[in-house]
């Protein structure tokens, strides 16, 4: 508006610069202006529908994990300029959210979505090209959606109390897992396939390191890499994310003298179990229980691999854990045998079948993934650039935490394990939910959140302990022969067939 008074008083001011065809230049330049006034006045009209649709039926779930306050302010930290475009930072991040968390996963379903948002309203209809909005996504930096990770998974954490604790303490489980991803060339440069597939036959796998809690089942932490990384370096660096007096959980892939010196420096415990590496017996050691014993063990000889020297020389000489070795006798059970490594070492606190029992939810995790990549569908991720998968990975991660939102606040709610309820059920009331939260005014909004969380309650996972079934498929698959040669080979032989 200032330039274009600016430009009027210098054609009226003085009309000899200004004559004939400079005249026509600037009538040319003030229409421009007004016109560019106009697609912005439309664009924020856009946007603030989309943002009134998406708080009406994501924000209610979203009020308490992600505050659209929260997003604005990491976007603020980044100190990342937007222009004014119908999908800003805002609106990609929820639409982002939304398709990932629905059944369909392509971009063109989370445009109609927009479209079907401004539909009813008296504006123009954006384009069903998805241009815009990949365009959008790409435009996320990666540490938006990261900070948006650990502030969703850091809120849920904030809400335990002393009654979801395990002997006062905050457990935190610990596990790999992978991702397959397009086999774009940028793809397979950043993340290789696995060596024993041949060139064109297979897919790029990102190794992904996430730690859950299990008072809330929220992932509060994540590290990506290759294939090839082992678990334990992935865990080096997850281990900042622990907080003091927290209990670190899991398998065997991560007992290693150093990492148990490094986590108890933090002020932290761990339970692990026992590498086969290290031999078990029952002769050395103050025993205090029933196989039950206090070990000492020294520090390795040589540096091992993946630290540094300046990392192995700060190692103490020797460290005293706890090992408790039990047998398994539940038929269907692969494992007969089990030995823990522990540093909780006072027996009177923590009882031997108190931390046998809390191993066995060790297996809470694989479930976590699973949700992941399995319920809702991270194992095959679509994305085609290196950059544009971890971000993708945060967001199925976002999602999540969304959910296991859902879920603790309903179980709190109405006296039901939160850990118990269904995550895909959960999935299913929300999104069956999302369009009636967004016709709903403001009276009726609240009542219809209150009875998704009651119908969230409802779909309770039951307590099976011992459950065992057998590793076997009923279904028949294809008989399609596998991919042994790239697929632009098959079709040349073919089409010379």
């Amino acid at each position: 508006m200032t330039q274009a008074i600016a430009l009027r008083k210098m054609m009226y001011g003085c009309p000899k610069i200004f004559g004939g065809k400079k005249s026509l230049l600037v009538h040319e330049i003030l229409l421009e202006d007004e016109q560019a006034k106009i697609i912005n006045i439309t664009v924020t009209l856009r946007v603030q529908i989309l943002k009134d649709k998406f708080s009406k039926s994501l924000g209610l779930p979203f009020k308490e994990l992600l505050p659209e306050s929260t997003i604005k302010q990491a976007i603020a930290e980044l100190k990342n300029k937007y222009k004014k475009r119908l999908f800003d930072p805002l609106i990609t991040v929820w639409a982002f959210l939304s398709q990932v968390l629905d059944t369909d996963k392509t971009c063109h379903n989370s445009v109609s979505k927009i479209i079907a948002h401004l539909a009813g309203s008296e504006v123009e209809i954006p384009s069903t090209d998805t241009s815009a909005y990949c365009q959008a996504r790409a435009r996320l930096p990666e540490k938006l959606l990261e900070k948006l990770f650990n502030y969703s998974g850091q809120n849920l954490e904030d809400k335990i109390t002393q009654e979801h604790l395990w002997c006062g303490r905050n457990i935190k489980v610990i596990d790999g897992s992978t991702v397959s991803m397009p086999d774009t060339v940028e793809n397979k440069k950043e993340y290789p396939q696995p060596s024993t597939q041949k060139e064109g036959c297979g897919f790029p796998i990102a190794k992904i390191g996430v730690i859950f809690s299990l008072a809330t089942g929220a992932a509060v932490a994540l590290c990506i890499d290759i294939l090839n990384t082992h678990d334990i370096k992935l865990a080096r660096k997850l281990y900042s994310f622990l907080k003091p007096n927290d209990v670190l959980l899991g398998d065997r892939a991560f007992c290693a003298y150093a990492d148990i010196a490094a986590i108890t420096k933090l002020g932290c415990d761990v339970i692990f179990r026992k590498r086969r590496s290290r031999t078990t017996t029952m002769r050395k050691g103050k025993i205090v229980g029933d196989c039950d014993k206090l070990v000492t063990w020294y520090k390795p000889q040589r540096c091992p691999t993946g630290l540094s020297q300046d990392e192995f020389l700060a190692l103490p000489p020797n460290i005293t854990v706890r090992e408790i070795y039990y047998y398994i006798i539940i038929p269907g059970f692969r494992t007969s045998s089990v030995s823990l490594i522990t540093t909780l070492l006072e027996p009177a606190t923590y009882s031997t079948l108190e931390i046998v029992g809390l191993y066995g939810k060790r297996w809470d995790v694989e479930l976590d993934l699973r949700h992941l990549k399995t319920t809702l569908g991270m194992d095959v991720l679509r994305c085609k650039t290196p950059s544009m998968v971890r971000k993708e990975i945060h967001v199925y991660l976002l999602a999540y935490n969304l959910l296991r939102s859902l879920m603790w606040q309903a179980g709190n709610t109405y006296n039901t394990s939160p850990n118990r309820l269904s995550l895909q059920g959960t999935r299913h009331h929300l999104l069956n939910f999302i369009p009636k939260l967004e016709a709903a005014n403001s009276k009726k909004r609240l009542p219809l959140y209150r009875s998704l969380l009651k119908i969230i309650v409802h779909k309770v996972v039951p307590d099976r302990p011992a459950r065992s079934e057998p590793r076997v498929t009923k279904r028949r698959p294809k008989a399609y022969p596998r991919l042994t040669k790239p697929r632009q080979e098959l079709r040349k032989q073919l089409q010379t067939a």
